[in-house]
């Protein structure tokens, strides 16, 4: 796969450091301070290889309670391949500080941040995150991988999103990643994705698992996406295969929402097939007597879930997703953690 190394210039500058071509470099950008004057910085790791070529950032919680990417920005920084990259690898393992550091998904004032891209310099606290990561990390780059998980009380089957519209390439990158299913999302205004097409960066969306949560399958499935994308754009050469299992794009996905608030008792689990007019759950009251039953509107595979057992009238449950060749996808996601 051909890459422009426009971007990759002999001396590259992010907050202020230059790192140099061969020169691997920890630096923090400033974002903001905490009551007591506790400054608070967004942890960078850029290792560059000798030799041109594109330039990649890895990222992880952008929500800050999405935590399944922060031990996969750890384990690829863990990588002997590392020190014969070809381009340039940025690694954030933390984007929302804030959250992170007070386990939730948002920043101090609520707002999401991942809605706030491409940002302002002067704007509130979330828009200036936004605006210092574009600057500093994504203009400079020609790829991204953005690291995700479900909200709290939610999760995902390993899946990459991804605007495949956008280019060859993005689809391409999306299949490489090799997660069992491939959504083709629309952008959402305010969202990283959104930004980063604007400014002609491929990137690339992988949500898998629960907040607040280390989940071993997920690790290994986004571990081994990342590195395989980095194969597949030229960064690095390993003899390692990274072999992947065919990966599936759905061509419509739909949430079933609980047509009565109550308690629920889930009859699926994330990663299995249904039928339409299959039961997914059963919403009761608090004595049992009244049961309503949660049925899938069209057939597909699960890929997210509510893991919250009480619901009101309207709440998220169910997030499936719908496949043409609903057969192979079957086996496919069956067979695809037997490994």
């Amino acid at each position: 796969m051909k890459v422009k190394t426009k971007k990759d210039p002999d001396v590259l500058v992010i907050g202020g450091t230059r790192i140099k071509r061969g020169e691997r470099k920890k630096l923090q950008l400033e974002v903001s301070t905490l009551f007591d004057y506790t400054e608070l910085k967004i942890p960078v790791e850029v290792i560059r290889g000798k030799e041109k070529g594109p330039v990649l950032f890895i990222s992880g919680a952008i929500h800050g309670d999405e935590i399944n990417g922060v031990e996969i920005v750890r384990r690829i920084l863990k990588r002997k391949i590392l020190s014969k990259i070809k381009g340039t690898l940025i690694l954030v393992p933390v984007v929302n500080i804030f959250g992170f550091n007070n386990k939730s998904r948002y920043l101090p004032d609520r707002k999401d941040l991942n809605r706030s891209f491409p940002g302002t310099k002067k704007g509130s606290l979330a828009s200036q995150m936004a605006y210092i990561f574009m600057k500093e990390i994504v203009s400079k780059c020609t790829h991204g991988i953005d690291l995700h998980t479900a909200a709290v009380h939610r999760t995902n089957y390993p899946q990459i999103r991804a605007s495949l519209d956008d280019n060859i390439e993005t689809e391409e990158l999306a299949k490489e990643f090799g997660a069992p299913v491939i959504i083709n999302s629309k952008l959402r205004d305010g969202s990283l994705r959104e930004a980063a097409r604007k400014r002609n960066v491929r990137i690339l969306l992988f949500e898998g698992g629960q907040a607040l949560r280390f989940e071993e399958n997920v690790i290994q499935v986004g571990l081994k996406g990342c590195l395989r994308v980095m194969k597949k754009i030229g960064m690095i050469t390993s003899r390692d295969k990274y072999q992947r299992k065919p990966a599936f794009i759905a061509n419509s996905s739909y949430w079933v929402r609980a047509p009565h608030g109550g308690t629920f008792s889930a009859k699926v689990k994330i990663g299995n097939y249904v039928e339409e007019g299959d039961t997914l759950a059963v919403i009761a009251d608090l004595f049992g007597s009244s049961r309503v039953e949660v049925v899938a509107e069209k057939s597909g595979i699960v890929v997210g879930a509510n893991l919250l057992p009480l619901v009101t009238r309207g709440d998220a449950m169910f997030h499936i997703a719908n496949f043409d060749e609903s057969k192979k996808v079957i086996k496919a996601v069956e067979d695809y953690f037997e490994d």
